[in-house]
């Protein structure tokens, strides 16, 4: 079910993305799954829902670690851009400091 302003997938899909990022970043489940706080199984699922999402694969699995496909590293650059800006918003927010945002 998308939703309607900007054509997003589910929650599950949003979560997943999270979990995508972290594992990108980390080029690893299990480190993702630490910071995460949850099983490497999860983040191998959701990871599987994201791709199945998109219809591509996004790690290559060669034997130990992970390797991100063309894809992936598209999509990874997009969400660290994303997470980083929302970041600084969040930041701006919690010190009081909205003016600056205008």
């Amino acid at each position: 079910m998308a939703h309607p302003y900007y054509d997003l997938p589910s929650l599950t899909v949003l979560t997943a993305l999270e979990v995508f990022e972290a594992s990108a970043r980390h080029l690893s489940l299990e480190l993702a799954a630490s910071e995460l706080n949850v099983t490497s199984g999860e983040v191998t699922r959701l990871i599987k829902v994201i791709e199945d999402e998109l219809g591509v694969p996004l790690f290559v699995r060669p034997g130990t670690g992970v390797v991100l496909t063309s894809a992936g590293k598209d999509l990874y650059t997009e969400l660290a851009s994303i997470f980083s800006k929302a970041s600084d918003v969040v930041t701006t927010i919690k010190r009081g400091d909205r003016c600056r945002m205008s």
